[in-house]
């Protein structure tokens, strides 16, 4: 699906924001490179939210006002994705009966988001690293070049160092998009994001139905904790809106989710989680705290809690708090440092004691290169 649009939302929006540390740090790391110009590659599965992404950096840069255009290259044959980004010009093929525009040239002074980078044919990789390394275009079936102003952000579902590896990505292609990387978590790995987002979906789905959301039963939520969620947030969505068309009863309840979901569910344990207050959007991550005790009624009340070490937990907020603080400072230790208000030398001895491992590095280049 092509989209294009001249405004992007607002950062504020909840199905972006999550209560994961991780999905915090990837929010911080979109809000570091925002005004840069350079080329951004945002990697993950299917259903994580690349467009949401792009649409976070472009509506955080200086070209917010211009249009950002979203362009899925997996739509598009290898004869037709070169004139659908580029334009052609009139008699470039049979049916061009005038000269008409591609996407670069509709996104000018704005942003563009090639989504499915990785299944551009490898004949197209090589003018695509033309238009990164030149800033221009020719139009299909035209000789004149065309300059282009447009900052160029890229999805990818695929690692693509291993299609390089494999013969069927380009390397000096994929170097120039990968100059700032954004990894997004699979919903499986931010489980604490799922009951936020569970609460927005159907919020939305019974607001547009005039009608009052209903109470989520415990069992509901546990089902959707202990599911693996492959289809990520995309399938959650469609999840919520199935149990929203079959509640009639005032109460979300298990009958309400679907059968494939609660089998797959019963498989895994329930996962220990983030308290929710301890994911603030503005601040970094607290102390992970004893998970509340089970309602007696519970089959699983019964086993008495394991003992929970104290020195442990201490340890973990400790190394939890200096990796937030590396994360969003690019490995910056002096940074870091002074984002944790604690001397420079210090925060050494605390990544050496928490075995971190992280690489010195006394002025980190990159992490300059990404200032706004």
């Amino acid at each position: 699906m092509t989209t294009a649009t001249s405004a992007a939302p607002a950062i504020s929006e909840p199905v972006v924001i999550g209560e994961s540390a991780r999905m915090r740090a990837v929010l911080e790391f979109v809000r570091v490179i925002g005004n840069s110009d350079s080329t951004v590659l945002v990697t993950g599965e299917s259903g994580t939210g690349k467009e949401i992404t792009a649409t976070l950096i472009h509506a955080s840069s200086r070209r917010r006002h211009r249009p950002l255009v979203a362009v899925s290259c997996a739509l598009f044959s290898e004869t037709l994705i070169e004139s659908e980004l580029f334009g052609h010009e009139r008699g470039a093929f049979t049916g061009a009966i005038k000269d008409r525009p591609g996407r670069f040239e509709m996104a000018e002074g704005g942003t563009i988001f090639l989504d499915d980078i990785d299944d551009v044919p490898l004949s197209m990789q090589v003018k695509l690293l033309r238009v990164i390394q030149n800033r221009t275009i020719e139009r299909l079936g035209g000789t004149r070049t065309i300059p282009i102003d447009v900052r160029i952000l890229a999805g990818t579902k695929r690692d693509l160092k291993q299609m390089v590896a494999e013969g069927r990505f380009r390397e000096d292609l994929y170097y120039r998009l990968n100059v700032l990387p954004v990894a997004l978590p699979p919903l499986r790995e931010r489980r604490e994001d799922i009951p936020p987002l569970m609460e927005y979906f159907l919020s939305r789905y019974f607001r547009r139905r005039g009608e009052p959301m209903p109470a989520i039963s415990g069992g509901v939520r546990d089902a959707f904790l202990r599911y693996h969620w492959p289809g990520n947030v995309r399938e959650l969505e469609n999840a919520c809106e199935q149990m929203a068309q079959l509640c009639k009863c005032g109460v979300l309840r298990v009958g309400c989710v679907a059968m494939t979901i609660l089998s797959e569910a019963g498989k895994h344990p329930r996962p220990h989680l983030v308290h929710p207050a301890a994911a603030r959007a503005d601040g970094p991550p607290e102390a992970r705290p004893v998970p509340a005790p089970l309602p007696a009624a519970s089959p699983y009340a019964a086993a008495a809690p394991a003992p929970i070490s104290l020195d442990g937990r201490l340890q973990q907020l400790e190394s939890d708090l200096i990796r937030w603080a590396l994360d969003v400072c690019a490995g910056n230790k002096s940074k870091a440092a002074r984002l944790l208000q604690i001397k420079r030398s210090t925060l050494g001895d605390r990544i050496q004691r928490c075995g971190l491992g992280w690489p010195a590095r006394s002025h980190d280049s990159r992490a300059q290169a990404l200032e706004p």
